[in-house]
């Protein structure tokens, strides 16, 4: 009788699913609107504009600079303000700089806002990451990996939906119109988000009493590295497959754009699917399987041309890229205490916007030699190969949190 009353108080403090969902506006936003739907509205910003494909890829170069930013500063603002806040406040900042991109075509303009941005998304993804790990705690084992797979999955929400509104606007409007629509679609999410906070755990009390440290960079080195790593490699894939896709393959409009949305669908499906192996496996295999699963999923469409090849690569890429992120979240949540959990997902956002920063200019250059965006993409499978290996050297937690 007390089990099972200590069972049902149990589940009665544990955070409601509809709390996660509604955190899960931040990736909804800062990933998917405002980051990933960038590669549909290259080509016809590349076209009017007379951009080559370095140009092009600096753009998102600049988003992924200012996510590096906002991650070096996420846990002493965190600190300060409090993760609802920040939360909040930033959110409704990138909402407004997506929109804001299709009020201009100068180019120094148009950096600068993608740089906002990237800054202003990386504060609301690590503070709704934080916040979501509080949130995780309790329930069974499987209950953290599919609550930060929940999470993380609102990046692949933005990406469907970006698919349905984008490319009818740009037929009527042009890229424009396009980044207007990313703008409605983040102002939306936000409002959402903001209607979960009360319920949400707040982490800033906790840390401010137990102060800092609780983690060990040396210890996280190879997770670290790994993700450094996937970050370069899989972002040229998300900035340039649709261009691959219209420009080499000479895919038709709507099969690109249902190509983008099926890999949105299957980042929300992969949250469910990739939460209870997750639990299993520990060390750095969950984050070696995602991403082993990422990298076929990349080198699926150079290595089979045609639709057939890209819509299987949407359902493997689209279904474990952003599993790797809730791979990664999981393990710091073992390998640190409590109170450093904000701490350590941006130390680990740190580490991922590094790579993001290189990845575009990378591939972007690749692209713009003999080989063609081709040449650009195969880079990326490289590098997202390696990131996996290395992923494999992270070992458990002596005594997981």
């Amino acid at each position: 009788m007390i089990d099972k009353e200590r069972t049902r108080s149990e589940t009665d403090t544990l955070t409601p699913l509809w709390v996660v969902v509604g955190l899960a506006m931040a990736p909804t936003v800062a990933l998917g609107l405002a980051r990933f739907a960038y590669a549909l509205l290259l080509p016809p910003m590349r076209a009017e504009l007379g951009w080559d494909y370095a140009v092009a890829g600096t753009l998102n170069t600049a988003n992924a600079a200012g996510y590096l930013v906002g991650a070096l500063a996420a846990a002493a603002i965190g600190r300060h303000f409090g993760d609802k806040k920040v939360f909040a406040v930033s959110l409704l900042l990138t909402a407004m700089a997506v929109g804001a991109s299709g009020l201009t075509d100068a180019y120094s303009l148009q950096l600068a806002l993608r740089f906002l941005a990237g800054c202003t998304g990386a504060l609301a993804f690590v503070a709704g990451a934080g916040l979501t790990a509080a949130a995780a705690q309790g329930g069974t084992p499987g209950r953290a990996p599919t609550l930060l797979g929940v999470y993380f999955a609102g990046g692949g929400l933005g990406v469907a939906l970006s698919a349905l509104a984008v490319p009818p606007l740009i037929s009527l409007a042009g890229w424009r119109g396009g980044w207007l629509a990313l703008g409605g679609l983040s102002l939306a999410a936000t409002l959402l988000a903001w209607a979960v906070l009360g319920r949400a755990p707040d982490t800033g009390s906790v840390a401010g009493r137990q102060g800092r440290g609780g983690w060990s960079a040396r210890f996280l080195a190879p997770k670290l590295i790994a993700y450094a790593l996937f970050g370069a490699g899989y972002i040229a894939y998300a900035t340039f497959i649709i261009a691959y896709l219209r420009g080499t393959e000479h895919l038709a409009s709507s099969v690109a754009s249902a190509f983008w949305a099926m890999l949105g669908l299957s980042s929300i499906v992969g949250a469910f699917a990739w939460g209870p192996v997750l639990s299993r496996l520990k060390g750095g295999r969950g984050a070696a399987a995602t991403i082993g699963t990422v990298t076929i999923g990349a080198a699926l469409p150079l290595a089979w041309p045609g639709a057939t090849g890209a819509f299987l690569s949407a359902v493997l890429f689209g279904g474990s890229f952003l599993a790797v992120v809730a791979a990664v979240t999981s393990f710091a949540r073992r390998a640190a205490r409590p109170h450093a959990w904000t701490s350590v997902i941006a130390a680990l956002t740190v580490a991922f916007g590094i790579g993001q920063s290189i990845g575009p200019v990378l591939s972007g250059a690749f692209s713009d030699g003999p080989g063609g965006v081709r040449a650009g993409l195969w880079l990326s499978v490289a590098i997202l190969a390696v990131a996996g290996l290395v992923a494999l050297a992270q070992r458990e937690p002596d005594n997981p949190m």
